[in-house]
């Protein structure tokens, strides 16, 4: 059967978003077409933001149509998020009062702060207040809201209230994009929200992701590069594209 542009482009962004990632030869020998036109067809899904091309490949953008599960986030660039999230726990400082998001790096940092001293962890993530409940010296401060069955965090106005009556130490961020152009993104305006107020309530914020964050652009925005006071992601960053970041205010440090 011959498809048409649009049905091979729907065919491979359905595919990208159900296994996470495409590649031209699988694509080519599934559509019955020529690599070329596979290439063709990922440079214009490229353009309209539903994909990010890679070499020999793409994987799906998160979009406000489109948001990966909690569930699948802890199957993909797996090693890559335990050194990022290693890396990020140890900016923890002389933080007594600590924020951390929602998503599964945010999770691994958690569960890689300090124990042997006091520590003080606000956050709207479910997987992130079960992981530090039983932790020795840590109390966990879980917010209230509506929960979001995909992430498994608090959302809407409830959340956003409990967290403008504080004043906190650290926000350790995550996001779906982070780009120069557009700052960081999310493709949920309620979990923007939430992450917009907990970097507003943090004398610091630390955002940590892994190097398929980065060039990304998700629906809502909700802060700029230079509200960072540090970027960790990994050495897959290319060190030119680091130096770019690091130039709009945030330390960039590569693991």
């Amino acid at each position: 059967m011959t498809r048409t542009a649009e049905e091979r482009q729907r065919h491979i962004v359905r595919t990208a978003r159900t296994t996470g990632a495409v590649d031209v030869n699988t694509l080519a020998a599934q559509l019955g077409v020529a690599k070329e036109t596979v290439r063709r067809d990922l440079r214009a899904l490229e353009d309209h933001g539903l994909v990010r091309r890679t070499h020999g490949g793409a994987y799906p953008v998160e979009s406000a149509g489109f948001e990966t599960t909690l569930a699948f986030r802890a199957t993909s660039h797996v090693p890559e998020k335990r050194r990022v999230a290693a890396a990020a726990a140890e900016l923890v400082g002389d933080a007594e009062t600590v924020f951390v998001d929602e998503g599964f790096t945010p999770q691994l940092i958690a569960e890689a702060l300090p124990r042997d001293r006091p520590l003080t962890v606000v956050t709207a993530s479910l997987p992130v207040a079960g992981a530090l409940a039983g932790a020795e010296n840590t109390s966990v401060l879980l917010l209230g809201g509506r929960v979001r069955a995909g992430t498994l965090a608090t959302v809407d106005h409830w959340t956003t209230k409990m967290l403008a009556g504080f004043v906190l130490d650290l926000a350790f961020i995550g996001a779906n994009g982070i780009s120069r152009e557009h700052g960081l993104t999310t493709p949920d305006p309620a979990v923007g929200e939430v992450k917009a107020q907990a970097i507003r309530a943090a004398r610091r914020t630390v955002f940590a992701g892994v190097h398929t964050k980065f060039g990304a652009v998700s629906f809502c925005r909700f802060a700029e590069i230079g509200a960072l006071e540090a970027i960790v992601t990994s050495t897959l960053l290319p060190s030119a594209e680091a130096h770019r970041y690091s130039l709009l205010g945030p330390q960039v440090i590569r693991v």
